[in-house]
């Protein structure tokens, strides 16, 4: 009788042992799989729906010598591409990158509306690397970050191109 009862008590710890093992394992599986959903790769960039404007010919030969403006659309298509260095970086530089995209715009370009459309692209610029830096900011929250400066620099485009196109209007004289 006794050794029926060490059998079947050594049996209960056996199978007691053997499911802690499989738990282990699914806590490890879970793990993983939120650190792959934590990471923002080149796919979920490219997944971010909006209205994406390009400047006109017209003012791209406006632009040509405002070389800021070309340096960012640059790293904003890096951006797109999963590259994040120009954004996580050194806040100084930053603040210095926006501080000569703002003095070299060219004088036509000095606005109210693109004056102003540069004043959300510094502050996004500046947010994106707050949230960048910090780690405890959710993927989410990044992602709507990212999805704001690409919006802000869209509508620079495209106020860029409708104040060359109203300058051509405003040129024609009526017969």
């Amino acid at each position: 009788m006794k050794i029926r009862f060490v059998v079947l008590f050594l049996s209960c710890i056996m199978v007691i042992s053997c499911d802690d093992d499989t738990t282990s394992t699914k806590t490890l599986e879970t793990t993983e799989n939120v650190d792959q959903n934590k990471k923002i790769t080149a796919k979920t960039i490219e997944d971010i729906d909006y209205r994406d404007y390009a400047l006109s010919s017209e003012s791209e030969s406006e632009i040509v010598t405002w070389d800021r403006y070309h340096e960012l659309a640059t790293q904003i298509s890096y951006l797109k591409k999963g590259d994040f260095s120009f954004f996580n970086g050194d806040i100084e530089l930053l603040k210095k990158f926006i501080k000569e995209f703002k003095t070299q715009m060219p004088d036509q370009f000095k606005t109210n509306l693109i004056v102003s459309r540069n004043a959300i692209i510094e502050t996004e610029l500046l947010k994106l690397n707050e949230n960048l830096t910090i780690d405890n900011i959710s993927r989410d929250e990044k992602l709507l970050n990212i999805k704001a400066l690409f919006v802000a620099f869209s509508n620079l485009n495209y106020l860029i191109n409708k104040k060359l196109e109203d300058d051509f209007y405003d040129k024609i004289q009526p017969e």
